[in-house]
């Protein structure tokens, strides 16, 4: 009876230690929380509960699992689970615990920083970090998973006597993606892009969607995922359009006939621009940039917040300023030699 009744009471006691434990936790997280409300820490905290209450309770039955007599015919396969649970939900419990702290982080610079440059910066950085740690986090668990086995330490020694060939074949052929994880720390450490720029990498515009130590995802105008490598930021040309601010200045053209009223069209550009919400009104022209024996080149130069607001000004004005030619001054169309066209109302 008392082989039955010793695992038994074992068992169910660890787990109402466990429970009590982790509800314990979770009510002074909630209490640091409701105390601290200016930092999101201890709210992200209270994620760890169920790792923690994993590790607890592996531990509890790790330390009394012999003297309790569970399984006492498998008393080596149940000491070596319970050593590879509880390696698993430390590394669990870790991992939890690096997020809640990034994710800390960046939500309280987010709140007290007003440059959106800084903010989508820091963002870059701690997501790299975070993924970082977790990559090497998982890494050692795995390794001390694998060095319970006694093989494993074998192997281990014998790898150790020929780390130096091993280590240039495994330079020799990881090159390209320890090429990538260096990029990627680049690029984390030395603000060249960030989460949310506005890049033009191999013709095609699109912002900065997610960056990882080895990729970097540029979501285009029309929904596409781009995926490229983070080597290509640090070893070619690309554009980023939001590189010292997000305002920029784009151009319109048109290609008309040399007697289009060019004073009438400024004053109508302004017209338009006014009914555009947005445009921001940093500046505003319109000229003559080139000629040809039949037509004019008209260019203008709009201004707006960012690169989206921008193509829509410029579409708009495209359009509006070529309904209202068409509707009050057609002679200033382009023509064509051999037809017959509207003249001018003055002439």
């Amino acid at each position: 009876m008392e082989t039955v009744l010793r695992p038994v009471t074992v068992v169910g006691g660890t787990l109402v230690i466990t429970l009590v434990a982790g509800w314990m936790l979770d009510l002074l997280l909630r209490r640091a929380d409701a105390r601290h409300s200016e930092t999101p820490l201890w709210g992200l905290l209270r994620r760890c509960r169920l790792p923690f209450q994993v590790v607890l309770c592996t531990s509890l039955l790790r330390a009394a699992y012999r003297k309790a007599g569970i399984l006492p015919d498998h008393a080596f396969a149940v000491g070596r689970t319970l050593t590879l649970v509880l390696i698993a939900s430390v590394c669990w419990l870790a991992v939890r615990v690096a997020t809640a702290a990034v994710d800390s982080t960046y939500a309280r610079y987010a709140a007290v920083t007003q440059d959106d440059a800084r903010v989508r910066r820091v963002r870059t950085q701690v997501t790299l970090i975070h993924r970082a740690v977790t990559a090497i986090v998982v890494l050692v668990a795995a390794a001390a998973m694998l060095l319970t086995f006694p093989p494993m330490r074998a192997l281990g020694a014998s790898m150790m006597a020929s780390a130096g060939v091993l280590g240039i074949v495994a330079g020799i052929g990881a090159q390209s993606s320890l090429s990538n994880l260096f990029a990627g720390l680049q690029i984390a450490f030395g603000d060249t892009v960030r989460i949310g720029d506005t890049v033009v990498v191999d013709k095609e515009w699109g912002k900065v969607e997610e960056i990882t130590l080895t990729a970097l995802t540029v979501r285009t105008w029309d929904e596409r995922r781009i995926t490229m490598p983070v080597s290509y930021f640090t070893s070619k040309p690309y554009e980023n359009w939001s590189r010292g601010g997000a305002q920029m200045t784009g151009t319109v053209f048109w290609h008309l006939d040399h007697s289009a009223p060019l004073d009438l069209m400024r004053e109508q550009l302004q017209n338009i621009l006014g009914d555009i919400p947005e445009w921001d009104a940093r500046g505003s022209s319109l000229a003559v940039t080139d000629t040809t024996p039949h037509t004019v080149q008209v260019r203008a130069v709009v201004t707006a917040k960012d690169a989206d607001d921008l193509w829509t000004v410029r579409c708009a004005v495209r359009e509006r300023l070529i309904a209202w030619l068409v509707a009050h001054h057609p002679y200033a169309l382009p023509r064509v030699a051999a037809s017959e066209a509207a003249t001018r109302p003055d002439a």
